[in-house]
């Protein structure tokens, strides 16, 4: 092992990330994705700031130009743990992160499912001259799964029970990760062993799935070993449900355990927040999913 990569191996930030929302459970370490820089930068970012809600737009949260990607830990109360793991992955159209009602927030309803939340700080905005131009967010986001799996002892959670949760364009990421032929950066460490796959994946109104013609795009086309996916979007979302239904539709045809719920309404962005929609019973559905699925026994694995 490398001398940056021992040193990464040992810098464990304790007492949180400072990002807003708390999670049920306990923040326990902020961890670097990277020892090092992370690949392809050809220039610095940063520093992270917080943007302004413009007039009309909703009052959250809106992190970006994140530099240095990392994972938070947030672990469920001991007498809780599942020994599950779920990778969140906030939405932001690929310019900024919704840190908070998708993000710390979700992680906080994972951890009172017994689930332990690894919150995905991902590089942000889109770097210029990348193919494809979210491999930022892709090596982050499959960097992330490696480290996981690879720590699973540590974490006290299951290797083969490791998920990963994505909104808009945090959902499209997911979709990425789970689907990717191959892994997009070169292996930094022993950490990069672990596989870079998610175990199963919530997709919540994922964004650019299929194309001008509703057709589902080349880099997302499944096949018979693509891990079981739930999806939730709304009928009346700009980005189109299509996106949700085509991949549903394709995990339907080589058999792979897939849910689909399509509500009336609800619009986009809504991630915790409480709308005045059946929308906002999301969580409640993919939690019984996720047990129905086998991913939160304490007992067992999940089936496939």
């Amino acid at each position: 092992m490398s001398r940056a990569a021992r040193i990464w191996t040992a810098v464990v930030i304790l007492a949180g990330c400072g990002l807003g929302g708390s999670a049920a459970g306990a923040e326990e370490a902020v961890w670097p994705l990277w020892p090092g820089e992370p690949p392809d930068e050809k220039q610095k970012v940063g520093p992270e700031r917080y943007l302004e809600s413009k007039p009309g737009q909703l009052e959250i949260k809106r992190l970006t130009d994140v530099g240095t990607p990392t994972l938070t830990i947030y672990q469920p109360p001991a007498e809780k743990r599942t020994g599950c793991a779920v990778l969140v992955a906030p939405g932001g159209g690929y310019s900024i992160l919704a840190i908070e009602h998708e993000g710390t927030q979700v992680c906080a309803w994972l951890n009172s499912l017994g689930v332990t939340a690894a919150l995905l700080k991902y590089r942000v905005p889109k770097r210029p001259g990348q193919t494809p131009e979210n491999l930022a967010m892709i090596q982050d986001a499959q960097r992330a799964i490696s480290l996981l799996r690879s720590r699973s002892a540590e974490l006290r959670i299951d290797p083969q029970r490791i998920g990963m949760i994505g909104f808009s364009a945090g959902g499209n990421l997911t979709a990425w990760t789970c689907l990717a032929s191959k892994r997009y950066y070169e292996p930094r460490d022993e950490h990069d062993r672990a596989s870079s796959r998610p175990n199963f994946a919530l997709l919540i109104y994922p964004a650019w799935l299929v194309d001008q013609q509703g057709q589902l795009k080349p880099e997302f086309q499944p096949d018979k070993s693509s891990p079981p996916m739930f999806f939730v979007h709304s009928s009346d979302d700009p980005f189109s449900s299509e996106s949700s239904v085509a991949l549903y539709l394709a995990l339907k045809k080589h058999k792979v355990p897939a849910e689909l719920h399509v509500y009336a309404s609800g619009g986009h962005g809504y991630g915790m927040r409480k709308v005045p929609h059946p929308c906002a019973t999301w969580p409640q559905r993919a939690a019984e999913w996720m047990q129905s699925r086998g991913y939160l026994s304490a007992s067992g694995t999940g089936h496939k």
